[in-house]
């Protein structure tokens, strides 16, 4: 996913604004009067939280020949050499409907959880297209179509759609289709997809990191991306399902996504995880860390300098972005016409005092304080390691 790189959280999200920020600095507070129609450039470094692994630093880490196990060691010290293997489940969130419709083909099958009784379905209905798991009322009605809709049988509890590691067409709305290996499974309203842990990252790897990009450096995205999916099957989301399939978590596309650079990462990684205290650990990335790692939630995500980041053609390293006083107040219509911006807290380290860790805004209507993080989001920024230049309207003539 570029230029953000996969998630620009990467492995991110929901555990995203779980990370401790780092304590601000004692700084004095940099604060920005704001004059009527004033034009504010935004200027930055980074792209994400920049907790643990920068994607791009990885690619520049393997250009100065450092090997996948040493940038891991980089990014994530302290921790383990592991392995892992087993399956996850992944929420399909594309399949807003609560019914999952596949395509006929050989070897797809049909299970009854409750019973793990198997039906193979091209002995059923040779002459069906698609098939459907439909949820009623706690029973699941399971119909095909040969022109036609036709339900064939209804039973007690859930049921899923196989065809082994051959990938299996999920139709999704508005003519949308992705094929996924592993069994698609519909629970509590929900699309489930059910697929051992290395298949599943065949779908990720690519879409979080460039799969033509230097080997060392995707597998080093492999071996994170195992370990966060890992450590995301040890906390779940929720009980049908462990890890979504969006920037919240990781980006997964299924087999539909698959790239055979990207595929010959995961395998030389083969079940490869980091660990601490035993565990998987919480291997959180973004794409670019603009020269200076961010302090997390975990002991090995400390904030440390880094050499890596900043190669030529990491785009996200420095940035700026030019807005003006109206895109501050329309972020946030409560403070009505805004007079000041004043940055209260910084973690201490790069130019400028590192990232913004607090940030108040005084309007003429209301002030607000908020996160450096929730200011980022709001303005859509890169990131909160940033610095403000103020112009006012009558300097521009």
């Amino acid at each position: 996913m570029i230029p953000g790189l996969g998630t620009l959280c990467g492995a991110v999200a929901a555990l995203l604004c779980a990370g401790v920020v780092a304590a601000p600095s004692a700084l004095a507070a940099d604060e920005w009067p704001i004059p009527p129609n004033a034009r504010i450039t935004v200027s930055g470094h980074g792209y994400g939280h920049g907790h643990g692994m920068s994607q791009y630093g990885a690619q520049g880490a393997a250009q100065q020949g450092l090997g996948y196990r040493e940038i891991l060691d980089f990014y994530y010290p302290g921790t383990q050499q592991g392995t892992v293997g087993g399956k996850v489940r992944i929420l399909i969130s594309a399949d807003t409907t609560r019914d999952v419709v596949v395509g006929a083909r050989d070897r797809l099958r049909l299970t009854r959880l409750a019973t793990g009784k198997h039906w193979e379905l091209s002995k059923v209905r040779a002459a069906a297209s698609r098939w459907r798991i439909k949820p009623r009322n706690g029973s699941s009605e399971v119909s095909y179509k040969t022109g036609g809709s036709h339900v064939w049988k209804t039973f007690v509890g859930d049921a899923e759609f196989d065809a082994g590691n051959q990938p299996t067409k999920l139709f999704l709305p508005k003519g949308r289709s992705v094929e996924y290996r592993g069994a698609l499974r519909s629970a509590a309203g929900d699309t489930v997809n059910i697929v051992g842990l290395d298949r599943y990252l065949q779908g990720v790897v690519p879409l979080e990191m460039p799969a033509t990009w230097l080997p060392d450096a995707v597998r080093t995205q492999a071996v994170a991306a195992r370990t966060y999916a890992a450590f995301e099957r040890a906390n779940p989301i929720a009980g049908h399902y462990q890890i979504c399939d969006t920037t919240m978590c990781q980006v997964y596309g299924g087999y539909s996504a698959e790239h055979p650079d990207s595929n010959a990462a995961i395998s030389a990684t083969r079940k490869q995880v980091l660990t601490h205290d035993g565990q998987p650990a919480f291997t959180q990335f973004s794409s670019s860390n603009g020269g200076w790692t961010a302090a997390g939630s975990v002991p090995y995500l400390t904030a440390r300098e880094d050499p890596h980041d900043g190669w030529p053609g990491n785009p996200n390293h420095s940035w700026s972005r030019s807005i003006t006083d109206a895109t501050i107040e329309q972020a946030f219509p409560v403070i009505g016409n805004l007079e000041s911006v004043t940055f209260t807290g910084r973690d201490g380290h790069g130019e400028w005092g590192g990232r913004v860790a607090r940030v108040e805004l005084a309007g003429d209507k209301a002030d607000k304080t908020l996160s450096g993080s929730d200011f980022r989001s709001a303005l859509a920024l890169k990131s909160e390691w940033i610095n403000l230049t103020v112009v006012a309207a009558r300097e521009l003539d």
